[in-house]
């Protein structure tokens, strides 16, 4: 198949996918976005991307399986560890200055962000005061970040970044051992509201006073980068914070003047006051 015909397919799957399903996903990197939809193409077992779109088009459980494909669900607890450190011995001091607390988790994936920071603030006196808002487009990734599930082959990784991150204790303390399975404690996702909330389209949350949303604006072409770092200023309380991946910058966006930088090398930023 020529170059043009297989853009063209790409381009009217996901016109087709944002006008049925209200799903946008048309200013992703096209180059991300154009390997995940061959992938899905291959692995779904399907001729063309316009037989793929032919099923998601006329069969609706065909749609959970292309959006596994779609959205990254590729994270870890403590991932980066220095990010974590940086929130708890920089961050977490003005955070003990507001009465409450509203914190953003936003694509939250399968919950491994989630649990690492109610972990930090419960250890850092700050869960009784606090609500977590975990949200992803992914319904199947919710149902997980709900479980807090993970195998147990996964779980040294956790407790190496753990440990890295300045944790104070065991993160043994924090999930129970089951056939295979770590499973952790209720109590962390206590104060979280799960959502279904799209960056691309949907409205901003209000008065955040900590936004993580990591090694997701690489997914996105620099329109949408705006877009939703527009989003985010908009969510954020005054001087605010906003902690992004680390391969991540917003140095080049049409927004950055709205930010200052805060922990540069961990890519922590503070909305500005004006």
């Amino acid at each position: 198949m020529s170059e043009p015909v297989e853009e063209l397919e790409i381009q009217l799957l996901l016109d087709a996918l944002y006008h049925h399903y209200h799903y946008d996903f048309r200013h992703y990197a096209r180059a991300s976005i154009k390997r995940r939809l061959l992938q899905a193409q291959k692995q779904l077992g399907f001729d063309s991307i316009s037989a793929l779109q032919s099923a998601v088009l006329h069969d609706e459980t065909m749609l959970p399986n292309l959006l596994n494909y779609l959205t990254v669900q590729v994270s870890e607890m403590f991932r980066d560890p220095a990010y974590y450190r940086a929130l708890r011995e920089k961050v977490i001091p003005h955070l003990h200055t507001y009465p409450s607390l509203k914190i953003w988790v936003a694509g939250c994936s399968h919950g491994e962000e989630l649990y690492s920071l109610a972990i930090l603030f419960r250890e850092e006196g700050l869960a009784e005061k606090t609500i977590f808002y975990a949200t992803d487009i992914n319904p199947g990734a919710l149902k997980a970040a709900k479980a807090g599930v993970y195998s147990l082959d996964r779980v040294r990784l956790f407790t190496e970044n753990y440990q890295q991150s300045g944790g104070r204790y065991s993160l043994s303390e924090y999930y129970t051992a089951d056939y295979g399975r770590a499973v952790f404690d209720q109590s962390l996702r206590a104060r979280t509201v799960f959502s279904d909330h799209s960056l691309v389209t949907d409205a901003a949350f209000g008065e955040m006073h900590l936004i993580s949303c990591r090694n997701v604006l690489i997914y996105f072409d620099r329109e949408l980068q705006d877009r939703v770092v527009g989003l985010f200023a908009e969510s954020l309380a005054r001087r605010g914070f906003l902690g992004i991946g680390s391969k991540e910058s917003l140095r080049f966006s049409a927004l950055a003047d709205r930010f200052s930088e805060f922990v540069r090398e961990e890519r922590i930023y503070r909305r500005k006051s004006r």
